[in-house]
């Protein structure tokens, strides 16, 4: 429960004026209120201010269902905030905080009007996430004063707050704002000002990859959304997140981040011009990259994009055995989710002793879901028998659909798919997991391109949801077809792409990872701090460097260089930090070092 802090205990910064009373205004009043603040909400809009009155006095009121605050609680916060529509009652603020619209013009206005009303000592804040602080602190009168102060919406849930500096900006005022965050029970960020400062630096640009990847139609709204969601362990997928940021405020957010850095990568996808153009702005009109039931609601409605839940992929193939082509983690971690679905899995190795290792990895797999009650002993076991080691791919004869997941080197796997070729029956369908090659490339090994499909599943694969489903020009719709059913039988999403580099998770993970090496060689901001950033700020489940260490920095630049080859996008060429760490066999947990140290085990 929420303790409000006694006025001993407060900083310097009582009273404090919120300039917009849109979400992120009422948002920022309701924290600030509830530790104990003097607020003064200001909105032009008489119509505004009286909704911001009552969503505050609605989401207050949440607060006390739910056990966050008392009713006591609940009417002092009430009882420290007053309304108005005159700028000039800011005047005994100690610290404004400008969440008007995201223009220069409005903002400047208004920092020009306050310049004549607030005390010289008065701190004033900006909510930008794209215009230049700089620029409204010096059309100030009080540029020492000016800073900005960039929360994320919900306000009272999320913990991020990036105190942004100009070279303008005033040490004591950094400092008054960053203890105001931190007894707000925020976590600050300081940052330069550039925009998207940390989080939406980062965050914008992978967002417009995704608008720009379904712009060309590689893939479905849908597909796109749930690949990332899945296979990133993301809140929301990016599409359904423009929407709710507004395609507008992303578009302004883009074209400010493409002034400065005059990277592709940031240009806005031409689609968010039209969509904005529009009106189709997202969630707030109704309409965006979905549809939803009204402007401002959150429920998606079907439209003429939407696929029938009952589209028929076509007819298939029957897949009543199932082979694996190696035996590292990946491979042993599909055989167990084939063995898992009932199929009866040949587990192929170089060498029988591999393949018995493999086995022997599941079946430690299984004996700790047999441990944490997932399954029952004898369950475990019916499954483990499901699985044939072999020594050789010759044990492939009579499977169905065989899976290759051995190194990723193109050439050692077109050997294997020219063997399988030779061991397989007809008819057999022949799929590879890899993560960033061409499959065509593959499929052109075999005397049967039409059969060979790409199948990528995640690591770990008994417990990752997705699997992008990877069609060739050449790949059948009967193997398209079986794949799909396959996926459906072992419990996965499957997800269509096509066969491009980085299919769709990789072709928007790594960019978004490589920009993060670039702001940190920069020095714009510090490995700890932009981590903070997109698990705070992003809802990541881990940061950019946490994940980049854990992947394998070998990993890593083995997949942008992929990238950076297919797309010729000068914005795609691996961060040269991540070059040199490589080249010093720093390659992240599995060495002990990599953007950080880690203990030996």
């Amino acid at each position: 429960m929420a303790t409000p802090l006694s006025d001993s205990a407060l900083s310097p910064l009582k009273t404090i004026a919120v300039v917009g009373l849109g979400t992120m205004g009422t948002g920022i009043t309701e924290v600030l209120a509830k530790a104990g603040r003097e607020v003064i909400g200001i909105d032009i809009s008489e119509a505004q201010a009286a909704r911001y009155v009552a969503a505050l006095e609605a989401r207050t009121a949440h607060c006390v269902e739910r056990g966050r605050l008392t009713e006591q609680e609940r009417s002092d916060a009430l009882a420290r905030v007053r309304t108005s529509t005159d700028l000039s009652a800011a005047a005994d603020a100690d610290l404004v905080i400008e969440v008007a619209p995201e223009s220069y013009e409005i903002k400047h206005q208004i920092f020009r009007e306050l310049d004549g009303i607030v005390r010289p000592e008065t701190i004033l804040a900006t909510g930008t996430n794209a215009l230049s602080v700089t620029r409204l602190a010096a059309d100030s009168a009080r540029p020492e004063r000016v800073l900005g102060l960039h929360f994320f919406n919900p306000a009272p849930a999320m913990k991020l707050v990036e105190i942004v500096s100009s070279v303008l900006t005033a040490p004591g005022a950094v400092a008054a704002v960053t203890d105001l965050a931190i007894e707000l029970g925020k976590e600050p960020v300081a940052v330069g000002d550039r925009p998207g400062f940390v989080a939406d630096g980062l965050l914008f640009g992978y967002l417009n990859q995704a608008a720009a990847m379904y712009e060309a139609r590689y893939a479905s709204r849908e597909d796109i959304d749930a690949a990332m969601r899945l296979g990133c362990g993301l809140p929301m997928g990016p599409l359904a997140l423009l929407d709710l940021i507004g395609i507008d405020t992303a578009r302004t957010v883009l074209e400010a981040m493409y002034a400065e850095s005059r990277d592709r990568l940031h240009a806005p996808a031409p689609i968010l011009k039209q969509l904005s153009e529009a009106g189709l702005t997202g969630r707030k009109s109704g309409r965006g990259f979905y549809t939803y039931e009204a402007p401002g609601s959150a429920t998606v409605v079907p439209d003429a994009l939407t696929p029938a839940a009952d589209a028929a992929a076509g007819q298939g193939r029957e897949v009543r055995s199932v082979g694996v082509a190696g035996s590292g983690t990946m491979a042993s971690g599909i055989a167990e989710v084939f063995a898992k679905a009932g199929y009866d899995v040949v587990l192929a190795a170089r060498s029988a002793e591999k393949a018995q290792g493999a086995k022997a990895r599941i079946g430690k797999s299984l004996s700790r879901s047999v441990d944490k009650g997932r399954l029952t002993a004898e369950a475990a076991a019916q499954i483990l028998d499901r699985i044939t080691p072999a020594g050789s791919y010759d044990a492939f004869a009579e499977v169905d659909l065989a899976v290759e997941a051995i190194a990723e080197d193109l050439e050692i796997k077109r050997q294997l798919f020219a063997t399988l070729d030779k061991v397989c029956k007809p008819g057999a369908i022949l799929a590879t997991t890899t993560s960033s090659l061409p499959v065509v490339a593959c499929a052109r090994a075999t005397s049967r391109p039409q059969d060979v499909i790409g199948m990528h599943f995640f690591n770990p694969a008994p417990a990752m949801k997705l699997v992008e489903v990877v069609r060739t020009v050449l790949t059948g719709d009967d193997v398209h077809a079986t794949v799909r059913e396959v996926c459906a039988r072992i419990k996965k999403h499957a997800v269509d792409c096509g066969d491009r580099a980085g299919f769709i998770v990789n072709a928007l993970l790594f960019p978004y990872l490589n920009n993060a090496i670039k702001m940190l060689e920069e020095h714009y901001a510090s490995l700890d701090d932009i981590d903070a950033a997109m698990k705070l700020g992003g809802g990541y489940p881990m940061g950019p460097f946490e994940l980049l260490d854990v992947v394998g920095l070998d990993v890593s630049l083995a997949i942008e260089k992929v990238l950076h080859r297919e797309f010729r996008d000068p914005g795609l060429a691996p961060a040269p930090l991540l070059e040199h760490l490589v080249a010093a066999g720093c390659l992240g947990r599995k060495t002990g070092r990599g953007f950080r140290e880690y203990a030996r085990r």
